[in-house]
């Protein structure tokens, strides 16, 4: 089991209810400066943007890599709080699944579609949905901008099928439909800083962005080393994941992790191919 986090027995058991948990300040505000500096400024990040359009005219950029570097993106997948983190969450040793920054510009940015991040797994060779993702916020998330929304206890309804929706791959509607009637509708606003876990068979969407406000999230993904995929894939088998100190993220400076070894996703730029490997 990983070192100290910042997870409790009542965050784990509220996680296992809801499917998420939402960790208030888990980043300083230097720490969220650090991010932010390092987006402005990495080439390997300017390089590789994938801009992915929405039924309605939005578009939502996105940056996408398998393996963690050694820059202050590499140093949050792998410290305790959010490593360690997933670890007590899924009850076992996890491993980096891939990481992303998604990108929302004011005045519209792209929506996501209703959809379980397992939908998109399942199809990788991973057999069990013993998997989360962290998304911490860079910048405010709000209604107005397009934060997160998820349906609270919706990991407990399995896996759904997955198809095309408004031109991305997203929940079956009608399940979807059933699910919005029964479970609550939580909008995860969050400030800079703030991380929310959640399980890779929660159901998630997000707005457009109708304000005059950008939308950055980090999201770093994990799966446990038990549900070592399978088959190869364009995400990774298991390799063991070295955890660092939470002081290594201050620690790594506005450093340029090496482009070739984070594995950016670049070929398949099409919008259609590149809204299928976001998952």
């Amino acid at each position: 089991m990983a070192a100290f986090t910042h997870i409790d027995d009542a965050d784990t058991a509220a996680f296992d209810r809801d499917g998420y948990l939402i960790k208030r300040d888990l980043f300083t505000a230097g720490e969220i400066e650090l991010c932010n500096r390092v987006i402005a400024t990495d080439p390997a990040i300017q390089g590789s943007r994938l801009k992915l359009a929405d039924s309605a005219g939005g578009s939502t950029e996105l940056a996408l890599w398998n393996h963690p570097g050694d820059d202050v993106f590499g140093m949050i997948a792998r410290c305790g709080r959010v490593a360690g983190g997933a670890e007590t969450l899924l009850g076992g040793e996890v491993y980096h699944y891939h990481s992303k920054l998604t990108m929302k510009r004011p005045g519209g940015g792209g929506r996501w579609e209703w959809h379980q991040d397992y939908g998109y797994w399942y199809q990788n060779g991973c057999l069990f949905p013993d998997m989360l993702s962290v998304a911490v916020a860079l910048e405010p998330a709000t209604r107005e901008n397009g934060c997160m929304q998820l349906l609270a206890g919706s990991h407990k309804l399995g896996r759904l099928e997955h198809g095309r929706v408004a031109g991305q791959t997203g929940a079956d509607p009608e399940r979807v439909e059933q699910a919005l009637e029964r479970l609550e509708l939580v909008h995860c606003e969050m400030a800079p800083g703030d991380a929310l876990f959640f399980h890779a068979n929660t159901l998630h969407c997000s707005a457009a962005n109708t304000s005059d406000k950008s939308r950055n999230l980090l999201i770093c993904c994990y799966n446990k080393a038990s549900n070592d995929p399978y088959k190869d894939h364009h995400h990774p088998r298991y390799s063991p994941l070295a955890l660092v100190p939470d002081e290594a993220v201050l620690a790594a400076g506005a450093r340029v992790a090496d482009a070739q070894d984070r594995w950016f996703l670049e070929e398949g730029k099409d919008e259609t191919t590149a809204a299928r490997r976001a998952g």
